[in-house]
């Protein structure tokens, strides 16, 4: 007599082996082949679909000395992913008609005496410096800067506030005359927080804070403008750098070796990819804030004279993808740190990861930050 116990058994095991991938198991085994194919100490992904549905994968660890896992909680800095939320708030004084995109900088900055000194200060608005056609030189990659923030890296307080960054590119010859080209400059940003900041009662962290994080529901991400960040990923990068900095972003204590306020409006984020997928979801299908905000969020300018398929606009990148449509987003880099958000309208899929190292990624020669993102949505779109 066949023992009912053991065919139970094998229609278990058959009814197992035939159980179907699921998304988050497809996802898994891609950002692991991710981390192993390009050596990360760790990665953190998360995607929202268009149900309002999520997930987050973490694959490797926050910490290589401690060997602590990377969590869903744990926090990167989001470098210039934090651009987004600089634009989404210019929007939202525009609404509130509290300055217009064509404003005159020197109206809000013509003030100060340095003023006059900034390249194109006579022509410039808000829209140029909003979408990187202000023709300004961008300091970050200056050697005066380098050199002047390799001495002073391990001041206890900020020792770069905006006006001497905006200061390394003063009496600089402009890069082309306002609105005529394209050119990524994290200085524009900064000017652009100042004139936030003049058209508003309160500081920018505040403004941010109470019309985005805490209404979104962001609770992982916070200003980074202080050293000792919670939760933060121990970023890793070359000890040739530009900056001086060692091989590990964070001291023995778990401190970064640098202050992060630094970056102020051209980043300024400490934040999770559940964070980055959240705020990109609601960004880009219109819930970030009330009023018809979409049409001037997307416009954008060329960022080369012959690619009209890459717009840069109000703080995000416009692009079409021959196999995904369109594709609305960011990414971000600082020292040891790399971020990506990329909302894509064709699946209402809305897809962010971090990463703990920049070491094959930034100066890859095969884009590795597109060549992930598009990894990334196939698995998550299922398309492969």
């Amino acid at each position: 007599m066949i023992n009912i116990l053991w065919i139970s058994g094998i229609l278990l095991l058959i009814a197992c082996a035939y159980q179907p991938v699921t998304r988050t198991d497809n996802l898994q085994t891609r950002v692991d082949s991710i981390r192993e194919q390009y050596q990360l100490p760790g990665i953190s992904v998360a995607y929202v679909l268009s149900d309002g549905s999520s997930t987050t994968i973490t694959s490797g660890v926050a910490n290589i000395e401690t060997k602590k896992a990377m969590t869903d909680k744990t926090r990167l800095l989001g470098a210039s992913t934090g651009k987004s939320f600089v634009a989404a708030l210019t929007l939202a004084f525009v609404q509130e008609s509290r300055l217009t995109l064509d404003d005159p900088v020197s109206k809000w900055l013509g003030k100060y005496a340095w003023f006059d000194r900034v390249p194109n200060h006579e022509s410039i608005t808000v829209r140029h410096l909003l979408t990187h056609s202000a023709g300004l030189p961008d300091h970050v990659h200056m050697k005066k800067f380098h050199d002047a923030f390799a001495k002073e890296k391990n001041t206890l307080e900020p020792s770069f506030p905006p006006v001497r960054l905006i200061g390394f590119i003063l009496d600089e010859a402009p890069l082309f005359a306002a609105g005529h080209g394209w050119a990524y400059s994290d200085t524009g940003y900064l000017l652009l927080g100042m004139v936030l900041e003049e058209a508003s009662e309160k500081p920018y962290y505040v403004e941010i804070r109470e019309r985005f994080l805490i209404p979104l529901q962001l609770r992982d991400t916070t200003s980074a403008d202080r050293r000792d960040l919670k939760n933060l990923a121990a970023g890793y990068m070359n000890s040739a750098n530009p900056f001086g900095l060692p091989a590990k972003t964070l001291d023995k204590h778990g401190q970064l070796h640098w202050h992060p306020a630094i970056e102020w409006t051209g980043g300024g984020l400490a934040t999770t990819a559940h964070d980055l997928a959240h705020w990109g979801s609601a960004l880009f299908t219109g819930r970030a804030m009330s009023g018809e905000y979409l049409p001037e969020l997307l416009t954008g300018v060329a960022i080369q004279p012959n690619a009209a398929d890459i717009r840069y606009a109000a703080g995000i990148v416009v692009a079409s993808d021959p196999r995904f449509g369109p594709v609305y987003g960011h990414s971000g880099w600082i020292p040891g740190y790399v971020s990506s958000f990329r909302y894509y309208p064709k699946y209402g899929v809305t897809i962010a990861f971090q990463i703990n190292t920049d070491q094959r990624i930034i100066d890859s020669d095969d884009n590795a930050v597109k060549a992930i993102e598009d990894s990334l949505i196939q698995a998550v779109a299922q398309t492969d």
